[in-house]
């Protein structure tokens, strides 16, 4: 039997782009307005009901933020935030109250709540705060217009990747996904982190494409290619010489070296 957030799989593979959400919502009227105006903005969304299953689909669908009601049966918003924060997970938590006297209480608890919007709300203002809270988390990306890594330049205005100065053509998503390792020289994200940001998929959608899109983007970059992987764990950008120490054990993509004795 599927659990409750598989059920909506579909729901939360059907849209790429700015991540996946994870709404955690009691009352379906809201959770349906929130699902839509989510996806109408560009995000992945998966819908759960209660706070068991809220953790469970934290830990299963690792996703890029939480939409997350305070007042949920059983097991309420602030509970599950403090047990999600118990084990470690930072997931980015923007809290929906129904009660302003709640406020004091969810920013004055170090939960790590990341922002707030109390009900009535307007799906849009949520939107925007969503938005601003995955700005914060994820460090300011608006950065410079063009990403370099040794022989290779991204242009993120016109879309354009150039190797020594010859355009080579990647795919939306294959640039996407460029973008998001290069922003962050030396992370190394998980196979699941990437599906989430890059896709907006929740990690239970399988995360072979994930492989098979960094194979295309190496086999199209050639030895310019930044990309490197971390066995056992997933791939990050490789750092500028400068700011790079010894190879790290267990990263790989760069072409073995002879390391005998030379004549």
């Amino acid at each position: 039997m599927p659990t409750a957030h598989e059920v909506n799989r579909d729901d939360a593979a059907s849209t790429p782009g700015r991540g996946l959400v994870l709404v955690v919502e009691d009352e379906p009227a809201i959770a349906d307005v929130l699902r839509l105006n989510l996806r109408a903005a560009g995000y992945g969304v998966e819908v759960v009901g209660d706070g068991a299953s809220a953790l469970e689909a934290t830990r299963d669908l690792r996703p890029s933020a939480v939409v997350l009601d305070i007042g949920l049966p059983v097991l309420d918003g602030i509970e599950v935030c403090r047990r999600l924060r118990a084990r470690g997970d930072w997931t980015p938590v923007l809290f929906v109250t129904a009660r302003d006297d709640e406020v004091d209480r969810i920013l004055g608890l170090e939960l790590g709540a990341d922002d707030y919007v109390t009900k009535p709300f307007s799906p849009r203002e949520l939107v925007a705060r969503l938005a601003g809270v995955l700005r914060r988390t994820r460090g300011d990306l608006s950065g410079p217009d063009v990403l370099r890594s040794g022989e290779l330049s991204v242009d993120l205005t016109s879309h354009e990747v150039r190797v020594s100065g010859q355009e080579v053509a990647l795919t939306a998503t294959e640039f996407d996904l460029l973008v998001h390792l290069l922003r962050r020289p030396g992370v190394v994200f998980t196979r699941e982190q990437l599906l989430s940001d890059v896709w907006g998929y929740a990690a239970t959608a399988g995360t072979r494409t994930v492989d098979v899109h960094v194979a295309q983007v190496r086999a199209k970059l050639g030895p310019a290619s930044p990309i490197r992987t971390v066995r056992s764990v997933g791939y990050a950008a490789e750092r500028a010489p400068r700011d790079r120490a010894d190879p790290a054990p267990g990263v790989t993509g760069d072409a073995p070296t002879d390391a005998g004795p030379r004549p």
